[in-house]
């Protein structure tokens, strides 16, 4: 073939490789600056390309809206090297020492950083990047480690010469990377420190560091695709397997994305408006709540369950419940054209094609009833979906699991509940139920019941969890149990991450079956744990799925096609809502 014949040479790789070539992840890079120009070593381009991925430079804009529709175009993110970072931004007074600082790039790319991790956007970090990592998100950077070294971190050879050793963590990604490297035969790098990390902070664990305990490389300790090296891979001959890894995980994150776009996301239990009377904007991403507009909309979860909690003892209860959903609807009627409240769970469908959250509302403690039947015909008006008897103690419905056993499961007035609750369309809920409530309310409902936050005692051992004789139950009457997020219900000691939220999803799918299980958080009711801390994170669980070997049937099932069967069964009982 004639070299210069370009158009021939197009043709024929371009039809050779679709449509496989339009689904390769794209990689987003930052670009350096200097001499009034973005640019980029060849290095990372090269690397990404050679890995399976497709890169584009991201110039030092510090320009929110740019960088969120940067992001929303990229499959992950390659935070370059270059110059010393202005540790003002630290709150720090600038060192003697300080090199060259690139006031360019610095505040742009603590913006993407900070953006990308909100977006759960996979992300390397390399010479300066790693830094960046630190910067951005709560770590430190020391700004000069000379009076700390012992050896030479100053690289003199060409780029291309790994210099010197470091040594890595044994269950570090970098570790499963090269499995090859020991102690004995350390992986040799190229690093250039002037400034280095010196705390990571708690959303980073360090995974390698130099002979002189300067840290070279960290990943997240939050189940994150998120890594920073000291060194440059892009320069090393035994550098792509760290590219291999981002594109792997980018491809991970697509798909996640991909299959979030194609279906409804739903979670069935959070206590987010217990805060709203701390003057919450719902609009803005507060640090005080779990669940708002903004973590919905990076978490990609379309759909939350609101109820209104009663503590007990409560006075005038209806009342109380009915404030809570007076503040929700407020709040909605202020965010009306991003958010809306549905009773019918077919309606999130096109609430998500209209680009608008979808809030639906539920009790949580039967005493809202305050004791007299017509209550619950006034509150399936306001449009509640679900109503939780009980709570953690015995009502006059039925005998909580943390209770004293007042009525020996459900009363006489918990059966008139629950027959009337069927009638109206309300789907029975018995988290928190004891036992024999929970078998009572079984044989008495009409329609499948559901456990909208609870886990399994085979692996913690707690009276609110459910027994697996329980889970067969509710599974045989085609009732769903949806997985909870929080600590002391996941596990009877240390800290309880998204792997334990994982082990109980399982152990439900095992005794259950894929139909009968979901997800519901518990955000703001002390639900959230290390890797699902809040609602920005539900795209993460997804790609945690997608990682262990989950279909995308099975995904649709576990983000609420199974919860919303419930309802849609119960609802199936009173006309009026369809």
């Amino acid at each position: 073939m004639n070299p210069f014949d370009w158009q021939s040479q197009l043709a024929q790789r371009v039809y050779a490789t679709f449509p496989e070539a339009t689904k390769r992840p794209v990689i987003g890079i930052t670009g350096n600056y200097g001499d009034l120009t973005s640019k980029l070593a060849e290095g990372y381009y090269k690397s990404v390309v050679k890995a399976g991925g497709v890169p584009v430079i991201i110039p030092p804009v510090a320009d929110t809206d740019v960088i969120i529709n940067t992001l929303e175009n990229i499959d992950a993110l390659i935070l370059s090297g270059g110059g010393d970072y202005d540790p003002r931004y630290a709150n720090e007074e600038p060192d003697p020492k300080l090199g060259e600082i690139n006031e360019e790039r610095d505040l742009p790319e603590l913006f993407i950083t900070r953006l990308a991790y909100n977006r759960q956007i996979p992300m390397l970090g390399i010479c300066r990047g790693i830094q960046t990592l630190a910067m951005a998100l709560d770590g430190k950077v020391k700004q000069d480690i000379t009076d700390i070294a012992t050896i030479n971190h100053s690289q003199t050879e060409e780029r291309s010469v790994a210099t010197h050793p470091v040594l890595l963590e044994k269950d570090s990604i970098l570790s499963q990377l090269y499995p090859e490297v020991t102690d004995q035969s350390p992986l040799r790098v190229n690093s250039f420190h002037h400034q280095a990390v010196c705390d990571c902070g708690k959303r980073f664990r360090v995974t390698a560091k130099s002979e002189d305990g300067i840290i070279e490389a960290m990943e997240s300790t939050e189940f994150k695709a998120i890594m920073g090296v000291q060194w440059h891979p892009e320069c090393l001959a035994d550098g792509l397997p760290v590219f291999e890894w981002l594109i792997h995980e980018a491809a991970l994150f697509r798909e996640a994305c991909s299959l979030h776009d194609e279906m409804v996301t739903l979670d069935s239990h959070c206590d987010t408006p217990m805060f709203f009377p701390q003057n919450i904007d719902f609009s803005s991403r507060d640090e005080r709540i779990l669940v708002d507009l903004h973590k919905m909309t990076e978490g990609r979860l379309d759909a939350t369950i609101m109820v209104a909690y009663l503590p007990q003892p409560t006075e005038n209860p209806t009342a109380y419940a009915d404030q809570i959903f007076d503040k929700i609807e407020e709040i909605v009627e202020q965010h009306k054209e991003d958010l809306t409240i549905s009773r019918n769970p077919l309606e999130i469908l096109y609430n998500k094609s209209a680009h608008k959250k979808t809030i639906m509302l539920g009790i949580e403690n039967g005493i809202a009833l305050d004791g007299n039947l017509d209550n619950l015909k006034h509150f399936a008006d306001r449009g509640i979906v679900y109503m939780t008897l009980c709570h953690n103690g015995d009502n006059d419905i039925c005998d909580s699991a943390k209770g004293n056993q007042t009525h020996n499961g459900v009363s006489k007035f918990g059966e008139k509940v629950i027959k009337k609750m069927n009638k109206l369309g309300i789907v029975v809920d018995l988290s928190h139920a004891s036992e024999k409530s929970f078998y009572d309310a079984l044989k008495m409902s009409k329609y499948p019941i559901v456990c909208s936050h609870s886990n399994c005692r085979a692996l913690c051992d707690h009276p609110r969890n459910l027994t697996d004789d329980q889970m067969r139950a509710l599974a045989e009457k085609g009732g769903v149990m949806q997985i909870t997020l929080y600590h002391g219900f996941l596990r009877s000691d240390g800290e309880a991450t998204v792997e334990d939220a994982i082990a109980h999803l399982e152990h439900a799918i095992e005794i259950m079956g894929i139909d009968h299980v979901g997800i519901g958080s518990d955000f703001d009711g002390d639900g959230g744990i290390r890797g699902f801390a809040n609602a920005s994170e539900v795209i993460n669980f997804t790609r945690l799925l997608l990682k262990r070997g989950y279909s995308d049937a099975e995904i649709k099932k576990i983000w609420g096609m199974n919860f919303r069967r419930v309802i849609v069964e119960a609802q199936s009982a009173n006309k009026k809502l369809w």
